[in-house]
This record gives C-alpha cells, sequence and structure tokens, in this order.
C-alpha cells in the first residue's frame, strides 16, 4: 500500500471512518452478510456496499492469502517468471525416491487438466512416458466433455510389446475426456528418412499427421540423455552409439524425440529425419505446450526445454523448482 493512500484514511472524518471501519469488521471478521449488515445499521444495503469498497482502497482491509501446506506459489511464481512461461505447478510429494515424485507428478499432472481443458481442445500427447502414464491414470472421467480430440503425435517407441502402451495412454486420455482417439499406427522411428516419407502417404497416417497443426494443448514428459527404466524396458529405441554421437553433439534432452542442447536450440541429426511424429515446427506452434517431468535425473532437460520455448507449462517437483530457480 502506498504512503499515499496509507495517509488518506486520517484526512477523512472520524465519524465515517467510525462506520467504515465498522461495516469492515461486520463483514470481514464477524461474518455477517451485506442485508444483515444494511439492517442492523438501519442504512441501505448499497451503502454497506460502498463501504467494503472504500475500505479495500483505503487500506484499511488488505487482503492476505496464506498458502497451506503443501502448496508452493511463491516458487511457482518465481520459476515461472525466470523461463517466461505461462504457468508452473510444483507438486509436494511425499519421499524423494522416484516412485513418490512419479505419484506426486501424475496426481499434478491430472488435477491440472481436469481443470483447464476446455471441452473444445485438440489435445496432442506423446506416446512414451512414465509421468504422462501416471497423469492419465491419476484422471477421473467427468460427465462434461474435456477435450475434442486427443491426437497421439509420436509413433510406439520401442519393441512391438511394449508399444502398446503408446496406444493405451491415446485411448485412456480420450476416454477420460469423452475425446475422439487419433492413433499412429506406426513406429516412432523407422530406418530410413524414406520409410517415414513413405509412411506418412498411408492414408490414415496421413490423416492423424495432418491434425498436428491444428493442436491447442501438447502433453509431453521430458527426456534426459540417461534413459528412464521405463525406456530401458522398451528396448531403447535410441541406439547406444545415436546417443552418444547426440551426446558428443550437446544435447542434453528431448521432447518427442527432439534433442535439444543446454540453450534449448535443436541438435540437428539424422534421428530428426527418421522420427515419426509430430515437426519441430508443428511442436512450437501449438499454443499451450504442457511439460510434465521431474527428479534429478532430469534437471538439466528440463532448464533447457523451459530455456528453449519447448514448453509453455510446466509441472514438477519442489526439489526441481527450486533448481530451476539456482542454477
Amino acid at each position: 500500500m502506498s504512503s499515499e493512500l496509507s495517509a488518506v484514511p486520517s484526512r477523512l472524518p472520524t465519524d465515517r471512518l467510525g462506520l467504515l471501519t465498522k461495516i469492515a469488521r461486520m463483514y470481514h471478521e464477524q461474518g455477517l452478510r451485506q442485508p444483515e449488515i444494511a439492517e442492523r445499521l438501519n442504512i441501505s444495503q448499497s451503502r454497506v456496499s460502498r463501504f467494503l469498497k472504500e475500505a479495500v482502497n483505503l487500506g484499511v482491509v488488505r487482503t492476505i492469502v496464506v498458502p497451506p501446506p503443501g502448496v508452493h506459489p511463491d516458487l511457482e511464481d518465481r520459476v515461472r517468471d525466470r523461463f517466461g512461461l505461462s504457468d508452473v505447478v510444483v507438486a509436494d510429494q511425499l519421499g524423494d525416491d522416484d516412485s513418490a515424485i512419479l505419484r506426486a507428478l501424475g496426481g499434478a499432472g491430472a488435477a491440472y487438466l481436469e481443470t483447464s481443458l476446455t471441452g473444445q481442445d485438440r489435445v496432442g500427447i506423446s506416446s512414451w512416458s512414465s509421468t504422462l502414464l501416471a497423469t492419465v491414470d491419476s484422471m477421473v472421467p467427468r460427465p462434461a466433455r474435456a477435450a475434442d480430440s486427443v491426437v497421439q503425435v509420436i509413433g510406439g517407441v520401442g519393441n512391438p510389446t511394449v508399444q502398446v502402451q503408446a496406444t493405451h495412454l491415446t485411448d485412456r486420455l480420450a476416454r477420460i475426456t469423452g475425446a475422439t482417439p487419433r492413433f499412429v499406427a506406426a513406429p516412432g522411428v523407422v530406418a530410413t528418412a524414406e520409410l517415414r516419407a513413405a509412411l506418412l502417404q498411408d492414408e490414415y497416417i496421413g490423416q492423424v499427421a495432418a491434425e498436428w497443426s491444428t493442436l491447442t494443448v501438447l502433453l509431453v514428459g521430458i527426456g534426459s540423455l540417461q534413459p528412464s527404466p521405463l525406456l530401458k524396458d522398451s528396448g531403447n529405441v535410441v541406439s547406444q552409439s545415436e546417443m552418444e554421437l547426440l551426446r558428443t553433439s550437446g544435447a542434453v534432452g528431448d521432447v518427442c524425440l527432439r534433442f535439444f542442447d543446454a540453450h534449448g536450440a535443436l541438435v540437428e541429426s539424422s534421428l530428426n529425419d527418421r522420427v515419426l511424429g509430430i515437426s519441430v515446427d508443428d511442436l512450437r506452434r501449438v499454443p499451450r505446450k504442457v511439460g510434465i517431468a521431474g527428479g534429478a535425473r532430469k534437471h538439466e532437460a528440463i532448464r533447457a526445454a523451459a530455456t528453449g520455448g519447448w514448453i509453455d507449462v510446466l509441472i514438477t517437483d519442489v526439489a526441481t523448482a527450486e533448481y530451476l530457480i539456482t542454477a
């Protein structure tokens, strides 16, 4: 409150200040409704309303928000402002192990989506992420339609027996939101750029790919060069030799298998031409890109993704958020 506003009450008539303060206390401290106050003081309800607004303007009433335990608005604001993100959600977890972080991120991601999807959103979803799986599995169906469509934005990653997770992820999110699912019935990485081009000529795959440029929301995990246990179990589609080449080129992480360096700049490699998934340009054009990721293994990758504009919204854990504002 400025010194000018703080000085205003002393220049007002004492009787007016007294009535204003009495009304403010009755409303804010004693919990009386405006009609009750008007009846008790024998004044009009409109006058009560005007006095309450004046009490706020003069600084007689000051609103203070006290965050409950487990909520971190200051930390969220600092991360948001440092990286120019549109929103940040910091999940509070019980324990520091990977499973505790994953449960916390899944719950926070589910709560964010359940409250922020509009019903008209066209949602893209990456096919392979433990945090996305935890998020979708934490969501509960709502009576009203929460999205128009759910579109898989990259083919299945890993061996065929594990690729069913990609279909499960897209299908479950579509069921929960009442949306129409769109699947990519193909591997996420193919042997050659020519094979990728040929697959995109397939009528069905081509129709799904055409929807990537119309998405309004994109849900992604953020990968590090150290593969997650889930990716290891899948057969780790990026070979060790390719991973080493990416590492020597400066890569620190990826979104939808588009690898970037510590500054968030795309790392050029032959892999980019073999990924059967959303292009970098289409990805960057999505209005709301939601990254759900956490844990010490991904700190550098998350920082780079936020720096490079690969995400607009970040859902992460407390330790990662603290790292982001100090790194």
